[in-house]
């Protein structure tokens, strides 16, 4: 089954993918929306929506999070596909691993207004 999936942000069109909706790109988006599904979850993927990368000391004291809760949270996006990191000397930096996770965060965003 093909798709086609609009992009937007900023309220103008960004782009436009085609995208084949498999079991398994389903089962693998599927799990990522469950992973990203947590408020604390969303407040991490907040932090890093404009290309930033964060140690996880710098995102709980941003968050107001104990150490070990944003780790925690960190490792799930980490398995789950959302955030990628990148280990540099004592630090391991945590960045988006798609762009277009902006887009699903101004749509909670969205959602928030009524």
């Amino acid at each position: 089954m093909n798709i086609f999936i609009y992009i937007y942000g900023d309220n103008k069109k960004r782009g436009m993918e085609n995208i084949e909706l498999t079991p398994e790109n389903l089962e693998k988006a599927s799990g990522m929306l469950k992973a990203i599904a947590h408020p604390v979850r969303i407040s991490i993927i907040g932090c890093l929506e404009e290309g930033q990368r964060l140690t996880v000391t710098e995102i709980h004291r941003k968050l107001g999070l104990e150490q070990a809760t944003a780790s925690h949270h960190l490792g799930i996006l980490r398995d789950k596909g959302v955030l990628m990191s990148k280990r540099d000397g004592k630090n391991i930096y945590y960045f988006l691993k798609h762009d277009t996770l902006k887009v699903l965060l101004n749509c909670v965003r969205g959602c928030c207004t009524s």
